[in-house]
């Protein structure tokens, strides 16, 4: 399913129109990690400003994740995990990849335990096509259906789609401090 990102903004009288129009950039597969897609859909700093004109997300910021009280919306695809790896996959590749398109979060992946991450974030995550698991540490997970809101506070965590079926996911991350317990 191709996306379309639309952007709002003021004209210079104040009224409001459409800045921009088309296609969500960096939405396309990944090509090491095929059914893959992640694309960074806007991201603010912290303390944002609603400018006359808007400006954000034209290009990959340093970071996708977002400093504390900042904001990063992405738009993410998992494919099922029995879909085949291409015979020539190269996991390197596949790291380099997620590290580039999604900087800043693809450096938290844990190589040890493929999948797992954490981040300085609150993030509210809304499933919107099929079904995926939310696992957790020591083996606790939670299935999520279509429509299914999950809400992570700062959680070690990772996907997985034991479906058959591709399971797309909206992503609001929140940036926050970490509380040391």
């Amino acid at each position: 399913m191709n996306a379309n990102r639309i952007i709002t903004g003021h004209d210079s009288r104040g009224l409001s129109e459409i800045v921009s129009e088309g296609p969500l950039p960096g939405a396309d597969e990944f090509v090491h990690s095929p059914g893959f897609s992640a694309a960074l859909i806007w991201r603010t700093d912290p303390n944002p400003d609603i400018a006359t004109r808007a400006s954000g997300a034209a290009s990959l910021p340093e970071s996708v994740i977002p400093g504390v009280g900042g904001t990063s919306a992405m738009l993410v695809t998992f494919p099922p995990e029995s879909q085949p790896l291409p015979l020539d996959f190269d996991p390197l590749a596949a790291a380099a990849e997620l590290c580039a398109r999604l900087p800043g979060l693809g450096e938290r992946f844990e190589a040890e335990n493929p999948g797992f991450h954490r981040t300085d974030t609150i993030d509210y995550g809304v499933l919107l096509e099929g079904e995926i698991s939310l696992e957790l540490d020591e083996g606790r997970s939670t299935r999520l259906r279509q429509g299914d809101v999950v809400v992570q506070l700062g959680t070690r965590h990772a996907w997985r789609n034991t479906s058959n079926k591709p399971a797309r996911m909206l992503f609001v991350l929140v940036g926050a401090y970490r509380s040391q317990a």
